[in-house]
């Protein structure tokens, strides 16, 4: 799993391509805790690249959202989900707690 993170004007852009599994969902939702302690709490997650989630990167997803949503009205976005993963969103129900996009574009022009 790599995780890059680009801060923008109105929000954070976090790429993460792989694998988020039980292994590595701790390093990813270190990466979410990071952005919100230097508080940015307007996070876009982009998952372009994401081959995999489990329910721990589910955790961490869900964990960032309630501390951004908590602090100065942010959220969490989803962008550029692929089918399967959504389809395991839908399954745990998920879908409706995050908004998502098709690009990166719209989803910081969201902000």
């Amino acid at each position: 799993m790599e995780i890059s993170t680009q801060e923008l004007k109105h929000c954070d852009l976090i790429k993460v391509n792989g694998r988020v599994d039980s292994s590595t969902a701790p390093a990813f939702s270190k990466a979410l805790e990071k952005a919100n302690e230097a508080g940015h709490f307007k996070i876009a997650v982009d998952m372009s690249e994401l081959e995999y989630m489990s329910s721990a990167g589910f955790r961490a997803l869900l964990a960032s959202q309630r501390n951004c949503k908590r602090y100065n009205r942010g959220e969490l976005v989803l962008v550029a989900v692929p089918v399967r993963i959504r389809e395991a969103l839908e399954l745990a129900g998920f879908t409706e707690l995050f908004r998502t996009f098709d690009d990166s574009i719209t989803a910081v022009g969201s902000f």
